[in-house]
């Protein structure tokens, strides 16, 4: 997958609108980031995931995810390799994050 791809995917979910913060293209719905690419380099995206999702992902792909360093990746933070993930694995993830943080409305 692609940059491209990941946008793609994040934007089509509902109510999701893409920013930045720090320099990095995000992704957010009701205000609250789901989404990041770019971080730490162009070849990962960064998804946010409860932190139960984010242990099971990181078992079935661990070529895929990893936890982002210190306190981020504790919370749920979870790099993606984006030369590594297909389109069903990273649409499922970016679905889990946007639930994650979409309004419970």
């Amino acid at each position: 997958m692609k940059a491209a791809d990941f946008r793609r995917i994040a934007l089509s979910m509902p109510e999701a609108s893409e920013s930045a913060h720090m320099e990095h293209p995000d992704f957010r719905v009701g205000g609250k980031i789901f989404a990041t690419l770019g971080y730490p380099d162009k070849d990962h995206g960064m998804v946010v995931l409860p932190p139960d999702e984010q242990v099971r992902l990181i078992q079935m792909h661990p070529k895929i995810f990893s936890p982002a360093k210190g306190a981020w990746g504790k919370r749920g933070s979870t790099m993606v390799r984006l030369e590594t993930v297909d389109k069903t694995t990273l649409q499922s993830a970016i679905e889990i994050a946007w639930r994650n943080k979409a309004p419970k409305q």
